[in-house]
């Protein structure tokens, strides 16, 4: 059983999954979300849930700077919701302040270029969400 990692966003969903013994995060994709139908997105969380025998679900929950919950954190605390009531799995939503900085800036010291760390990023965030919290687990 493995442990998906999401970092959501309106445009994509980064989307990371754990090993099986709940030690490390690998990215997996980015889901480019359907404005038109967002059912696709949902379909396509739960082809991933069942293929990589997803039996829970971590939420990055992006927090302004003073622990404070703006409207893009509050959309994040209804997708998890709806992702609880669609997939009856647990989900977690984890503090994710500063991972997508943390990601651009690991892609440039590796010195990814800018046309291709727009295509990773959100994957990488995703990793660092669910790192953060595996990493919190194992303590």
């Amino acid at each position: 059983m493995r442990t998906l990692g999401l970092d959501v966003g309106t445009k994509t969903i980064g989307v990371a999954v754990s090993d099986e013994l709940g030690w490390t995060a690998q990215g997996v994709e980015t889901i480019r979300r359907d404005q038109d139908d967002p059912e696709k997105d949902w379909e396509k969380l739960k082809a991933l849930i069942s293929e990589l025998d997803i039996n829970k679900i971590v939420v990055g929950l992006p927090k302004n700077m003073n622990g404070t919950i703006g409207p893009s954190g509050e959309a994040c605390k209804a997708f998890s919701e709806e992702t609880k009531l669609r997939f009856n799995l647990p989900v977690i939503l984890w503090d994710e302040r500063l991972t997508t900085v943390a990601a651009e800036r690991m892609l440039i010291a590796a010195d990814m270029s800018r046309k291709k760390r727009k295509k990773v990023i959100d994957k990488m965030a995703a990793v660092m969400i669910l790192q953060g919290y595996l990493d919190s687990v194992l303590k």
